[in-house]
C-alpha cells in the first residue's frame, strides 16, 4: 500500500482530484485580481476572505499531499508549505496595491487542514479513531470561527441599517468597526442615555476622523444635522468632507467632494446641512447619494492639540 493511503475509498479520486484542479485555477486568479477594495463594504470583504478557505481546500484536494505523507510529517510539512505560499501571495498582493491581510494565512491553513483532517473519516474503521476525530473537531470549530465572524459583520451591517436616520449610534462602546481616527468613547457632555465620541486634534497637516461605515443611502432624506461639543475658551475651525463611492474610486480631488468650514464657538454647536447641497458638491457631476462612503471631520495645522466631543450625528 503506498503510504498515505486510505483502503476502501471509491474510485472516483481523480475525477474529485480534475475537478478540483480546474476549479482552482479559474478562482486563483481573483487573489490579484478583482474582489473587494478599500472603499467596499465590510461584509463584501468579509464574506470574499472566506473564498481563501475554498481555494486551499481545493488545492489540497488536487495536489493530494498524503500520497507521499502521513501523519504528523503531513500536517507538518503541509503547514509549512502553506505558511511559505501563504507569505509570498500577501507580498504580491502589497505589491499590486491590494491591502495585506496576515490573517488570511490561518485561512488558508484552515482549507487545507479541513481536507487532511475529514478525509480519513471517510472510511467507517477510522472514525472510532480518538485522533482523527480530535483533528477533525479542532478544523471544523476553525470554520465556524470563521462562518461566525462572517455571520457578525452581516449582523452588525443589518442593525446599521436600522438605526436611520441615526447615522451613528452613540450608545455602542467601542467605535472602531465604524470610525478611524484619534476619538475614544466618553461621558462627558452626551446627550441623555447616549455617550460622546472625544475627538483629539494634533497639530500636524491634518488631524481628526472618519466615519466610514454608515448607511450609505441617503436618498429620501433632507438634511443632514450634526452636534459637537467645544470644551475650550476660544472658537475651534474644522472641516466637514463628504464623499461617495465614486470619489473613493477615482483620483479623490478637492473638487469631487462636499467640503464645509466649521467655526465651532465654545459650548454646543448643531450644524445643519441641506443634503441638496452635498448632493450638488462635486463640480463635474452629482454626488451618488445612494452611495455616500466617508464622512471626515478634521483640523489643520492647529498652533495647540485641541479636543472637540461630536454629540450626534442624524439625517432628517
Amino acid at each position: 500500500m503506498i503510504p498515505g493511503t486510505t483502503p476502501g475509498m471509491p474510485c472516483t479520486g481523480r475525477q474529485l482530484q480534475l475537478l478540483a484542479g480546474v476549479t482552482s485555477l479559474l478562482i486563483a486568479p481573483f487573489l490579484f485580481v478583482g474582489g473587494p477594495d478599500w472603499s467596499s463594504g465590510p461584509v463584501y470583504k468579509s464574506a470574499w476572505n472566506l473564498g481563501h478557505i475554498l481555494l486551499f481546500a481545493l488545492l489540497t484536494l488536487t495536489v493530494r499531499p498524503w500520497q507521499w505523507l502521513y501523519g504528523w510529517r503531513l500536517w507538518l510539512v503541509v503547514t509549512g508549505v502553506l505558511l511559505a505560499v501563504g507569505i509570498a501571495i500577501e507580498l504580491l498582493q502589497y505589491g499590486q496595491h491590494l491591502d495585506m491581510e496576515w490573517r488570511d494565512l490561518l485561512r488558508n491553513l484552515i482549507g487545507s487542514w479541513l481536507i487532511i483532517a475529514w478525509r480519513p473519516l471517510l472510511v467507517p474503521e477510522n472514525r472510532k479513531a480518538a485522533g482523527k476525530q480530535l483533528m477533525a473537531a479542532i478544523t471544523a470549530l476553525l470554520l465556524l470561527f470563521e462562518l461566525a465572524s462572517v455571520a457578525q459583520v452581516v449582523a452588525r451591517q443589518f442593525q446599521m441599517t436600522r438605526q436611520l436616520p441615526a447615522l451613528y449610534d452613540f450608545r455602542l462602546d467601542k467605535p472602531s468597526a465604524f470610525w478611524s481616527g484619534p476619538l475614544t468613547v466618553s461621558e462627558a457632555h452626551a446627550l441623555e442615555g447616549t455617550k460622546s465620541l472625544r475627538i483629539d486634534l494634533g497639530t500636524e497637516a491634518y488631524s481628526g476622523v472618519s466615519l466610514d461605515n454608515f448607511p450609505s443611502d441617503w436618498r429620501g432624506f433632507a438634511t443632514l444635522s450634526l452636534t459637537l461639543f467645544n470644551p475650550g475658551t476660544r472658537p475651534l475651525s474644522m472641516t466637514l468632507r463628504i464623499n461617495d463611492v465614486e470619489h473613493d474610486r477615482g483620483a479623490n480631488a478637492y473638487n469631487d467632494r462636499f467640503n464645509f468650514r466649521l467655526d465651532l464657538q465654545p459650548g454646543v454647536n448643531t450644524v445643519t446641512i441641506p443634503l441638496a447641497a452635498i448632493e450638488q458638491a462635486p463640480e463635474q457631476r452629482a454626488m451618488d447619494m445612494s452611495e455616500v462612503r466617508r464622512l471626515g471631520l478634521f483640523a489643520t495645522r492647529l498652533p495647540e492639540p485641541r479636543s472637540v466631543y461630536l454629540l450626534a450625528l442624524t439625517l432628517d
